[in-house]
């Protein structure tokens, strides 16, 4: 009887620290992942449909894609818990939680790596599999392994930690009649059906094809359109009904002649609605000015919107133009409109009024054709109750106003937006993040966002900055705050049970009772706790941090901070 002994692996416990619950909003998390827990069985049924409406080969195909990217998710998590990436206790973070996931009872057998080089040969055992055992049910013993989702994690699993394409082949399985399974991954180019293995885990033609149709019913519905009718992109990123109805009303306005006032929340987002509005106009070829009224001083923003004349005050050496004939037949975009002087007032109300104005030191009247744009974030109908606005001006800028809601009651927008940064910066930065996590994506959607989309999109820039390539952007590139905070949840016990946060057993009271009681302070029970992890695990510096729930660098930066011996890394 051939007997497989299965390689020492370390304690699960820094894994299951990473499972928290969280009963009261319905939610699993893994690190900063969101997780299901769902009926074997329900996805058992999945898997059949997939099977008699698919057929075996496109059916395996999904369900191994589907499996690869599970795997590669778990692969980033092994990286940020068990950072020493070449020990065969940080690789087997996938066969851990491969069993805490509950998918299969994975035994490492023979495990030879190195990332450096690339080498790789990995050979487990299955037991239990949730596939094969359904499987079997469902359709008795089948001629070949059918543990299609398992594969496709190993591979996605492997090739992420490696940084390398590394492909595993079953090669017994439950369902073919064995006692457990066994797969074996290597590099693909080892392997000599490496074009069979690969082809499952390409996209479905079947997506192709319909990629393929959606193209040709475009093209019909574009053939059929009334001839001059101008397709457009989307006003603006946004999905949310209010936003959109916005964006409906200035697509309107922007092919009329109209004086348009954009109100909102500093940050709303007033001059990229501005700009869009002069691409959308018949003037989109002319030039699009924007003024910040605010950065300009009292005493010189006439000079600055309307031009100068030579000799027109101290220090004005030469005749120059204004931001007003800089924009003629095109569009100028007026800014924090509210901060412009009495005189500016007037003779922007003459400009709008009869399209004529006068440099500052000048007898001249001169004519232009331009589109006003204004923006404020102050209530302008408040201004001029108080008298720090023209009535008459306020009239006709009110033409056509559009209040643009914060990015906090337009929240659907959240996820839209972050996708459209994360591409820009992604580009500029030159790197590819896999997205947010899903913690950080709900600490978004719960912020207050003060700055609006500004400040949004400072965050994404600040999170591709500190994210690794192929690593998720987590929340504390967001908000360093909360980084180690993590929401009010349950945790599975040292018996495996849920426990709630905060309803620690009696004998944890008793115990920080005593300490409170013996005079020990925060400082010296931290030095002990390090101290004590250390010596019941040989000096080891990676799994006495995993026993204490820190990463390898949090845990030396403590031990530093201590003074304390390292003897074993």
């Amino acid at each position: 009887m051939n007997i497989r002994t299965p390689l020492p692996i370390p304690d699960s416990d820094d894994l299951e620290h990473q499972i928290q619950f969280d009963p009261d909003s319905g939610k699993i998390w893994m690190h900063e992942s969101r997780m299901l827990m769902i009926h074997a069985n329900v996805l058992g049924g999945l898997r059949r449909e997939l099977l008699e409406s698919l057929g075996w080969h496109r059916a395996k195909g999904i369900l191994m894609r589907f499996g690869y990217e599970s795997g590669r998710r778990d692969a980033e998590l092994a990286k940020r818990v068990r950072p020493d990436l070449n020990t065969n206790d940080s690789f087997v973070v996938g066969p851990q939680l491969h069993n805490l996931e509950g998918m299969v009872n994975c035994k490492p057998i023979k495990l030879e790596f190195d990332i450096e080089s690339g080498a790789y040969y990995g050979e487990f055992d299955w037991h239990d599999s949730w596939e094969g055992e359904h499987h079997i049910a469902e359709y008795g013993h089948s001629d070949e392994g059918v543990c299609w989702t398992l594969l496709g994690y190993a591979s996605g699993y492997t090739s992420y930690y490696m940084g390398r394409q590394i492909l595993f082949k079953e090669t017994q399985c439950i369902a073919t009649g064995h006692s457990h399974c066994v797969n074996i991954g290597k590099p693909a180019e080892e392997w000599e059906d490496r074009e069979e293995l690969e082809r499952y885990l390409v996209p479905d033609p079947i997506i192709n094809e319909i990629a393929v149709l959606k193209s040709q019913i475009s093209c019909l519905r574009k053939h059929y359109e009334r001839e001059g009718e101008v397709q457009r992109a989307p006003f603006s990123v946004g999905r949310s009904p209010g936003f959109q109805q916005i964006c409906a009303l200035l697509d309107k306005a922007a092919v009329s002649r109209v004086t348009i006032l954009l109100q909102g929340e500093t940050g709303v987002g007033k001059e990229v609605l501005a700009r869009q509005i002069h691409r959308y106009s018949e003037r989109a070829n002319e030039p699009f000015i924007a003024v910040n009224c605010a950065c300009i001083p009292p005493d010189l923003i006439e000079a600055e919107l309307f031009g100068v004349e030579k000799g027109a005050y101290t220090g004005a050496t030469q005749s120059r133009e204004g931001k007003f004939e800089r924009a003629d037949r095109g569009t100028i975009f007026l800014d924090e409109v509210i901060e412009l002087s009495p005189r500016a007032q007037a003779s922007l109300l003459r400009v709008l009024q009869e399209g004529e104005f006068e440099r500052v030191g000048d007898s001249r009247t001169r004519t232009l054709n331009v589109r006003v744009v204004a923006a404020t974030n102050e209530n302008l109908q408040q201004a001029v109750r108080d008298g720090r606005f023209r009535a008459d001006l306020f009239f006709r800028l009110n033409v056509f106003p559009v209040q643009i809601p914060p990015l906090r009651e337009r929240r659907e927008d959240i996820a839209p937006l972050v996708e459209h940064f994360l591409e820009r910066y992604q580009t500029q930065y030159n790197k590819r993040t896999l997205g947010i996590t899903d913690r950080a994506q709900q600490a978004l959607m719960s912020y207050h966002w003060p700055g609006n989309i500004r400040e949004l999109e400072n965050m994404i820039e600040r999170g591709v900055i500190l994210t690794d390539n192929n690593r998720a952007i987590d929340v504390g590139c967001f908000f360093p705050s909360l980084e180690d905070q993590p929401p009010p949840v349950a945790y599975l016990n040292d018996k495996g049970r849920i426990t709630r946060s905060g309803s620690e057993p009696a004998a944890r009271n008793r115990l920080i009772d005593q300490l409170l009681d013996a005079g020990i302070g925060l400082e010296e029970v931290e030095q002990l706790m390090i101290d004590r992890a250390l010596s019941r695990n040989d000096q080891v510096v990676s799994k006495a941090a995993r026993v204490l729930g820190l990463s390898r660098p949090a845990f030396a930066y403590r031990m530093k901070k201590h003074d304390c011996a390292q003897e074993t890394v």
